[in-house]
């Protein structure tokens, strides 16, 4: 038997504020700029007419025999207590059998979508998942003109926290590598559906990178050399190891780009605020030979084939070379331009699962306010989005060398996903990540592990 009321308490990702320390007020904890750049977000978010038709795809892809029974709109901050949420009420026009029979109402297309969703699951006893995890399930809902009321008051989900965040800097390769369009719009109907609007939007930053380092002099031979296979580029873009899988061709590289905007465009149509790339320091060893005074440091060995030079041990750009803030603040430009704009919040890793050359917390803390300052000079309005796999994955990280890093960046400029809080949380270890913000996250799936999703904002 369906519900008739049930008990509005998560959304379908659920999410909760913690205070992970006792004696920490959670409602004082405020960062001034990620307060600006969330009012920036919802600022230049499109318009609503787009979201709603953005959620009214989603709704024909989804379950195309309800079309007509579900009536979308975007509404204010205000509507909804001044934070982010959906409204679902009986549509006040349903007259019959195709007629809309419930009106949804949120603050972007993402929370009308995770209402539809929420509504779905609560109401029809609906399940959505991914296809391999069982797909959308479906058959439970009932035939249009006859789906359950939800109570005469409606029901109101607020956000609890502004941003849920998805995927880690891997997922591009480990599962995202030969994805078409047809396949991301699914994937980005999932987030959706699922209430994420912080997503990594990595694809096709190779076309990108080519056309920064072509001001270099870089050729595309050179690159052939630097850039990983489709299925190993999440390596290659992190710097633990180099060409293995590659060359990618030409028409490859155009592809993905041209694949990017279409994954961009969608995900701002749902009010998304997508997460970019930025420059970790990491070169082709072709700009050693190009600018033969540049400071370059060659890093060691990951798990490459018999830690063959030929596809280990990259070269890291020293963040006291003006070459590093130049060409950082090129490829922000370059996405920007590319792109036609930003979300403000952009990815970068410099030493995951690479042990800096130095344990000098100097040296540290200028290559991470290098980077910084590489993503600040092509958008002032720069979050570094950071995750903390290095502090769990390398015991080279001790309190200075980590406070080094993490403080390199002014408090509110940088977040640090803790990437595998659920089994080895950092935060219990250091004092919360010494103040800076952090997202407590579950890898899901890992080593075969199934967990349910839950992401902590502190």
């Amino acid at each position: 038997m369906l519900p008739s009321s049930p008990t509005p308490r998560f959304l379908l990702i659920s999410v909760v504020l913690a205070c992970a320390a006792s004696g920490v007020s959670c409602s004082g904890l405020r960062f001034a700029h990620l307060d600006r750049v969330r009012e920036l977000q919802q600022s230049e978010r499109r318009p609503p007419a787009e979201q709603v038709e953005a959620a009214v795809g989603l709704l024909a892809r989804l379950l195309p025999s309800h079309s007509a029974s579900f009536e979308f709109r975007v509404i204010s901050t205000e509507q909804c207590g001044g934070k982010a949420c959906f409204i679902i009420n009986n549509h006040p026009s349903f007259d019959g059998e195709g007629t809309p029979e419930i009106l949804i109402l949120g603050v972007s297309g993402v929370e009308i979508s995770a209402g539809l969703h929420w509504y779905l699951k609560h109401y029809c006893a609906a399940h959505i998942s991914w296809a391999k995890t069982g797909g959308a399930q479906l058959s439970s809902v009932p035939y249009p003109g006859s789906l359950p009321h939800v109570p005469a008051g409606g029901v109101l989900l607020q956000r609890p926290v502004d941003w849920n965040y998805y995927q880690n800097a891997v997922t591009s390769s480990y599962s995202f590598a030969w994805y078409d369009w047809e396949r991301w719009e699914k994937e980005i109907d999932w987030m959706a559906l699922q209430g994420v609007n912080l997503p990594l939007a990595f694809t096709g930053q190779e076309a990108i990178w080519q056309k920064v380092f072509q001001r270099y002099n870089i050729s595309k031979s050179d690159l052939d050399d630097f850039f990983g296979g489709p299925a190993f580029l999440s390596w290659s873009r992190m710097a633990n190891m180099h060409g293995w899988g590659g060359p990618l061709p030409q028409t490859w590289l155009d592809d993905q780009l041209t694949l990017q905007k279409k994954i961009l465009s969608r995900m701002y149509a749902f009010g998304m605020s997508p997460v970019l790339p930025a420059f970790s320091g990491n070169i082709p060893a072709a700009l050693k030979s190009k600018f033969p005074s540049a400071r370059v440091t060659h890093l060691g060995d990951w798990f490459t084939v018999d830690s063959n030079p030929r596809w280990c041990c990259t070269y890291l750009l020293d963040a006291s070379d003006p070459l590093f803030v130049e060409i950082g603040k090129s490829f922000i430009e370059e996405q920007i331009k590319e792109y036609g704009r930003t979300s403000h919040v952009y990815n970068c890793d410099t030493f995951d699962e690479n042990t800096p050359p130095l344990s000098d917390p100097n040296y540290i803390s200028s290559l991470g306010a290098a980077t910084f300052r590489g993503m600040q000079s092509g958008d002032d309005e720069a979050i570094w989005l950071m995750q903390g796999w290095l502090f769990t994955y390398d015991p080279f990280w001790e309190p200075p060398q980590m406070k080094a890093l993490l403080h390199s960046v002014p408090v509110g400029r940088m977040i640090v996903l803790d990437l595998y809080a659920e089994v080895k949380p950092v935060w219990i270890n250091s004092e919360q990540f010494y103040g800076v913000p952090y997202i407590w996250k579950v890898i899901y799936p890992f080593l075969s592990r199934n967990h349910l999703i839950s992401f902590f904002y502190l």
